[in-house]
C-alpha cells in the first residue's frame, strides 16, 4: 500500500501538487457536479495506467508521448458516453471539463513518470490513489461551496445516482453567500481549505518522524559510552572500558603535546 498511501496524501494531485485546478475550481459548485467529474476521474487515470503499465515495454521511445495521449483519450470518450447515456443532465454541467480530461497533467503526468516504468500492480496502487485523492479534493471542496452558496448539502443527487437520492437533499439552515458559487468565491474557499490542510499536516501528530538506519555510522564517543555497551554487561567491565577510553585520550593529548 506504499504506492496507494503516497499517490493519496504524499503526493495528492489537488493540495500537494496544485495539479488539475482547472476542473476542480470550476466544476466543484455542488456535492453533485464534484461527485461526476470525481468518477470520470479516477475512471481514466486508472484505466489508462494499468493499459499503459501493460504495454509499456511495446512502446517504442519515439512514439511514447502520442500513445500516452492515445490511450488516455480512449478511456475520456468511454467516460463520455457512459455519462451521455446514464447520466445526461449531469453531462450537461460538467461535459467541457469531462471532455479536456485528456489534456489534465495530473493524468499525463502519472502515465510518464509511474505508469511507464513500473509494472501493473504498482501502476494500479499509484492510480487509484492519485484518482481518489483528487475525488476527495473535488469532494470536500463541492461540499463546503455548495453549503456556503446554496444553504443545502446532497441536492441534485438524483441525476447521477438516480430517483432514491432526490431524497438525500439536506437544508443545513444559513444564509447562502452566493459568491462561493463563482469563481472568487472557489479560489478563496479553495486557498482556505488548502491552508487548513497543510496546517493540520504540520502538527506533530501527523508530522512523520524519520528514524536513522541502523548501519549508520556513530562517533568514536558513542561507541566507547556505556550506553552503547550490552545492557547486560557488568559493572566492573563498564568502568574497564570508561577507564580504556580515558587512557586513549590521555595518550592523544600528551602526543599533540
Amino acid at each position: 500500500m506504499g504506492d496507494f498511501n503516497n499517490a493519496f496524501v504524499a503526493r495528492n494531485p489537488a493540495w500537494v501538487q496544485l495539479l488539475g485546478l482547472c476542473p476542480l475550481l470550476a466544476v466543484s459548485n455542488s456535492v453533485a457536479n464534484a461527485l461526476g467529474l470525481a468518477f470520470a476521474s479516477t475512471f481514466v487515470v486508472v484505466g489508462s495506467n494499468v493499459l499503459i503499465a501493460s504495454v509499456r515495454r511495446g512502446i517504442p521511445e519515439f512514439a511514447r508521448l502520442p500513445v500516452f495521449v492515445l490511450i488516455v483519450a480512449t478511456f475520456t470518450t468511454l467516460t463520455t458516453l457512459l455519462l451521455e447515456a446514464y447520466a445526461y443532465e449531469l453531462y450537461l454541467k460538467i461535459a467541457l471539463f469531462v471532455q479536456i480530461i485528456v489534456t489534465n497533467c495530473m493524468i499525463l503526468g502519472r502515465a510518464e513518470a509511474f505508469a511507464s516504468k513500473q509494472p501493473v500492480g504498482r501502476a494500479l496502487m499509484d492510480a487509484l490513489g492519485t484518482g481518489l485523492g483528487f475525488a476527495v479534493a473535488l469532494i470536500v471542496l463541492g461540499a463546503v461551496r455548495e453549503i456556503l452558496g446554496q444553504g443545502t448539502l446532497f441536492a441534485g443527487l438524483d441525476v447521477l445516482i438516480g430517483p432514491s437520492a432526490a431524497n438525500w437533499k439536506i437544508e443545513i439552515g444559513v444564509s447562502p453567500l452566493p459568491i462561493a458559487q463563482y469563481a472568487p468565491g472557489a479560489f478563496i474557499v479553495a486557498g482556505l481549505l488548502l491552508a487548513l490542510g497543510k496546517r493540520v499536516s504540520s502538527t506533530p501528530a501527523f508530522s512523520a518522524t524519520e528514524s536513522s538506519p541502523p548501519d549508520s555510522p556513530r562517533s568514536p564517543k558513542s561507541l566507547n559510552s556505556p550506553k552503547s555497551l550490552n545492557p547486560e554487561t557488568p559493572p566492573d567491565r563498564v568502568q574497564q572500558a570508561e577507564a580504556r577510553s580515558l587512557n586513549i585520550l590521555d595518550l592523544t593529548e600528551d602526543s599533540k603535546s
